[in-house]
């Protein structure tokens, strides 16, 4: 049986109509060239793993950067380019406002799952350098449970990631700020 995809799912959308949606309408899902694209649900790993990277990195932030999970960052308004990155870190007097954009943020990270693979290596890598966005981490979930960091730092030059360290369980870096974070205990 074929399920059928509600209209609005089916229909390329524009900023003004993405903006009149529901909160719950807009939950799960990220818009890229102005197409939905529906994320599976995580797992409770996950989510316990983008949760406590969000309250460590609010909490090393200090008081001109938030961090938090579960919001959209509007890359480009045409065609909408809507990402839900897992954890974002943005500049603290944009908190009220809507859209976040790439000149609020500082940070994203993205916690590759299975079905997100290509997407969290390859094409966000590339959007978000292309949006500006100064650094970017991807936590790769090794089998044995030991998490895998890799960062990235923007070259503005060349819209483009320069490979930056690699970690493997706890994290320990300087920039964008000083933070140590042990994911290795989840």
């Amino acid at each position: 049986m074929t399920a059928i995809l509600p209209a609005w799912m089916r229909a390329q959308i524009t900023a003004a109509e993405y903006d009149t949606w529901s909160e719950e309408r807009c939950a799960g899902i990220e818009i890229v060239d102005g197409m939905v694209v529906v994320s599976p649900s995580a797992s409770q790993r996950y989510n316990r793993l983008a949760r406590i990277l969000a309250n460590a990195l609010d909490a090393a932030a200090g008081p001109d950067w938030n961090a938090d999970t579960d919001f959209d960052v509007r890359l480009q308004d045409v065609p909408l380019t809507n990402r839900r990155p897992d954890v974002v870190v943005y500049r603290a007097d944009t908190i009220d406002l809507t859209p976040t954009r790439p000149e609020h943020v500082l940070l994203v990270v993205e916690v590759v799952s299975p079905g997100s693979e290509t997407t969290d290596r390859i094409v966000k890598v590339d959007q978000y350098a292309k949006a500006g966005i100064a650094f970017y981490w991807r936590i790769e979930q090794a089998a044995n449970g030991v998490p895998l960091i890799y960062t990235y730092i923007l070259d503005p030059a060349t819209e483009s990631y320069r490979t930056g360290d690699m970690f493997i369980g706890a994290i320990d870096v300087s920039a964008p700020f000083p933070v140590e974070i042990d994911l290795g205990k989840i």
